[in-house]
């Protein structure tokens, strides 16, 4: 590889959006791979842009860096990952995402009488929650969709 296809750690954080110490990090727990100049400035191959792009993307959708180091393993080391390869891995995120969408449809549907709270604050807790019986179902916004109640 030529040293001009290794970009310096700034121009990889504005191109992919990331502050510097996120990709410092993001090396650290081995998400991406760099290397270091002659001087000892980090540097990272173009292709780290699709990684972090993914990283991205999968923290939208909700995975943790636990299930996205999981998925970036998969992908090949000697070559930049193809449109199938992305596919593969992004197949599984479907039914999380409508899962998220249908709790996103439900808490806007119910914005104007509840947040499901189950805090007796407002009137129509006593409608939707008498005696408080949502306590029983454990801490937090039980009513809402259990995509939206993720820790």
């Amino acid at each position: 590889m030529r040293s001009d296809d290794h970009l310096p750690i700034g121009e990889v954080a504005r191109r992919a959006g990331f502050a510097a110490s996120a990709l410092r990090y993001y090396e650290k727990e081995s998400l991406i791979s760099g290397a270091r100049s002659d001087g000892g400035q980090r540097r990272y191959p173009r292709s780290v842009l699709r990684r972090l792009a993914f990283i991205r993307a999968a923290q939208n959708v909700g995975l943790s860096l636990d299930e996205i180091r999981a998925a970036l393993a998969a992908l090949p080391e000697s070559r930049v990952p193809t449109k199938a390869d992305w596919a593969r891995l992004s197949s599984s995120w479907r039914s999380r995402l409508d899962e998220q969408i249908a709790g996103l449809v439900a808490l806007r549907d119910g914005l104007s009488t509840c947040i499901g709270c189950g805090c007796l604050s407002l009137r129509r807790c006593a409608l939707s929650n008498p005696s408080d019986v949502a306590a029983g179902a454990g801490a937090g916004a039980r009513f809402l969709p259990s995509s939206l109640r993720r820790p």
